[in-house]
């Protein structure tokens, strides 16, 4: 699970906080209530979890409780990849 995490930090990073530093975003943080990630940027995530680690996200699995942190996020990808 952990090997995700440094791919989705980059992403993140890239796509969305652009010039941050790497310290303001805590693995365990809210992309949500932080303001990282709307609506909008949910789709982008999407679409790069498919693309990067050959994954379908299901419209049922479009919850917080599988794409609202790094961590969470991490071990959403373990999962589908495991299943």
């Amino acid at each position: 699970m952990k090997e995700y995490i440094p791919k989705i930090r980059a992403f993140i990073f890239e796509n969305f906080l652009f010039d941050a530093e790497e310290d303001s975003l805590q693995n365990e943080s809210s992309f949500l209530e932080q303001g990282i990630i709307d609506s909008t940027g949910v789709l982008e995530l999407v679409e790069w979890l498919e693309e990067e680690f050959s994954i379908t996200v299901d419209d049922d699995e479009l919850i917080p409780e599988n794409l609202d942190s790094v961590l969470l996020l991490s071990a959403y990808i373990d999962r589908k990849k495991q299943a």
